[in-house]
């Protein structure tokens, strides 16, 4: 299997996967100036950083969903600030090389019958590769299809490891 780094010890998690799904973090904040910097000003000094932000906006609301490097530290900060938030897990997928890396994605994707919900890029480059984070309906069988196909997952380790850097490896 091609889940991120060759790792001998399978993966089981607690939440009952075999394959290694990345946790989004969603919360709702009033539209007002200010209240995204209190969110990510809750992580300054912490070492955890937002690796990946999508933010849904309307008049009164807006809903923002994150993926952070250390997600179970991550989830104690935002407990204990009071915001309420939804955890989901999500694929984290390398792009490939050669033209048109997302069309082959959407592609392997189809051929599966899996439709996919939301999708969004990572900010840093687990491998000094670019990737993105999708939500899809039936996580296991696409983390299946995409490693059948070849894709490599990012895990959570990605985003936490040295190699999840924001400049692609540049020094």
């Amino acid at each position: 299997m091609n889940f991120g780094s060759d790792v001998s010890t399978p993966y089981e998690t607690l939440r009952g996967r075999e394959f290694p799904a990345i946790r989004q973090f969603t919360i709702f904040l009033e539209n007002r100036v200010g209240q995204l910097l209190e969110v990510i000003r809750r992580f300054e000094g912490t070492g955890i950083r937002i690796v990946a932000l999508s933010i849904n906006d309307a008049a009164e609301c807006a809903f923002v969903r994150f993926l952070i490097s250390d997600p179970d530290r991550g989830r104690e900060i935002l407990e204990r600030s009071g915001l309420a938030i939804i955890e989901t897990d999500l694929i984290g997928v390398e792009l490939p090389e050669g033209p048109q890396p997302l069309l082959r994605v959407c592609t392997a994707l189809l051929q599966a019958e899996l439709n996919i919900i939301q999708a969004y890029p990572l900010i840093v480059r687990p491998h000094g590769k670019p990737a993105v984070a999708i939500m899809v309906e039936g996580i296991d069988e696409a983390m299946k299809t995409l490693n059948d196909k070849g894709f490599r997952i990012i895990t959570e380790a990605d985003l936490d490891g040295d190699d999840a850097t924001g400049d692609g490896g540049a020094v």
